[in-house]
């Protein structure tokens, strides 16, 4: 365990202030973080959150030790959409008996759950140490975890729910301090995203925990007759079945503060009587693409596949480890505006910094502790890679006297961070495309923008040489990566 544990400071959003970051068990230090809902492909502002939480997950495992860090994603795969089709898809099969609720539910969301891993994956993503899906913990379990139906009848048992019209809602007037994440009264509330605002509530800012199905749409059995759950009350079930009642830490959106991060809240302390349910709340801040809400609508919705495997983004495919520090050169908290300016200034940082790591044969086994210090102050990304600039400024620098410890510093720090530091890179067809537009412009004695290309292609690693053909006479020009 490294002594630097004791300097991680983290914004809590439910204090609004920075704290000194305390475990409640040093050597299991506990942290649940709000995962994809598999009914279509992850966008890149669902990328954000996985990405940043990554990086504090393997901060955490550096300060405490990688045995001593239980990191708990979900998937959701519980929401309506996802039941209308399996019901449309494998309707027959699960009035038959063939294939149950959950086997038809896991069919229909196999396909994006293993496009999201996939994606994840190649932005340099660990795999958290635990990855529930909601729909193995509706009902109650032979393991004996929490699940949601028992969550919900504890909740009944002390009188925060109630049951009308159908439903099971919880009755937030029964809870004093309910809003003090997102620091709205109840005055102010309004219901849950998922909800319209109906008669049979006591107070408009109730909430579903239990929906009655139809004949016609997918449910489970309860108490409370044949139905589904809401959706709140999937976090909080899986969070207590790997983490407990309390926990350390526990992250999102900015967009899911209210009203899913509030009613976790709600729902976890009042079923189990804790007077917090994570002691952190971190969130990471909204997202807009080229200075505008990302939408549908807008035509500037993308999902990390699109920009990881096709050119509908500023006319080609971005590698991961580029989406990856695009994604981090923004404080966490911050918006970060995504622009294809933003990924090709990641891209030539990278590069350099991959060429300075190159000159490295090995990482080593320790950190530098410049870049620990950065990232233990609330994640602060943008003075770490200040860091790394400058260990690849004294890596290039290096004049050949023993063993070049800023290059060991810099790959230790980029294996560290979940960049591929493999040997630098380069697209054959884009440095031929140059030299073809370089030799025209030299031929049009355009000497200005001539230079022009031959930096931008430095700038990649490729050092051209111009020379003669020994037979034509003719001017050629090869290339070479520069180290």
């Amino acid at each position: 365990m490294s002594d630097a544990s004791q300097g991680l400071r983290l914004y809590n959003t439910l204090t609004r202030t920075k704290e000194d970051f305390v475990p409640i068990d040093p050597r299991n230090v506990r942290m649940y973080v709000c995962g994809p809902t598999v009914y279509d492909f992850a966008h890149i502002g669902n990328a954000r959150p996985v990405i940043v939480f990554d990086v504090l997950f393997r901060l955490l495992r550096h300060l405490h030790g990688e045995t001593h860090v239980t990191y708990v994603r979900n998937i959701t795969d519980v929401d309506d959409k996802i039941n209308a089709r399996a019901l449309r898809d494998f309707g027959g099969e699960i009035a038959s008996g063939a294939l149950s609720l959950n086997e038809a539910i896991r069919r229909v969301t196999e396909k994006t759950a293993d496009q999201f891993h996939r994606d994840v994956a190649t932005l340099g993503c660990l795999e958290p140490t635990v990855e529930p899906r909601a729909t193995e913990f509706v009902e109650p379990r032979a393991d004996g975890k929490a699940d949601m139906i028992t969550l919900i009848q504890s909740l009944i048992g002390r009188g925060h729910a109630y049951v009308a019209a159908g439903e099971v809602l919880f009755d937030t007037a029964s809870m004093p301090d309910y809003g003090q994440l997102s620091k709205r009264n109840l005055d102010e509330q309004q219901a849950g995203a998922r909800i319209a605002v109906d008669a049979h509530k006591k107070n408009p800012g109730d909430f579903v925990l239990w929906k009655l199905s139809s004949p016609e749409e997918p449910g489970w059995q309860s108490p409370w007759g044949r139905g589904r759950p809401g959706w709140h009350i999937e976090c909080s079930a899986m969070s207590a079945a790997y983490l407990g009642e309390v926990f350390d830490i526990h992250g999102g959106g900015l967009d899911l503060i209210f009203p899913h991060h509030e009613n976790e809240i709600a729902q976890s302390r009042c079923a189990h009587g804790t007077s917090v349910m994570a002691n952190v709340w971190m969130h990471n801040g909204f997202l807009q693409v080229e200075g505008q809400k990302m939408s549908k609508s807008l035509g500037n919705f993308y999902s990390i596949h699109e920009l990881l495997e096709t050119d509908t983004f500023g006319g080609r495919k971005w590698p991961g480890d580029v989406l990856r520090l695009a994604m981090l050169m923004t404080h966490y908290r911050e918006p970060i505006d995504f622009s294809v300016r933003k990924l090709e200034e990641a891209e030539n940082t990278l590069r350099k910094w991959k060429r300075a790591a190159d000159l490295a044969p090995a990482a080593g086994s320790q950190l530098p502790v410049e870049v620990v210090e950065a990232l233990s102050d609330d994640l602060a990304t943008y003075a770490a890679f200040q860091q790394l600039t400058q260990l690849a400024g004294e890596a290039t620098d290096f004049d050949g006297s023993g063993d070049n410890a800023a290059a060991v510093a810099l790959k230790t720090a980029l294996t560290f961070l979940g960049f591929d530091i493999g040997a630098t890179k380069v697209d054959e067809t884009v440095v031929a495309k140059g030299i073809a537009e370089r030799l025209t412009l030299i031929a049009a004695k355009n000497w200005t923008e001539a230079d022009r290309v031959r930096d931008e292609l430095l700038a990649q690693g490729v050092q051209l040489k111009d020379g003669k053909d020994p037979v034509t006479g003719e001017r050629v020009t090869t290339w070479e990566i520069k180290r």
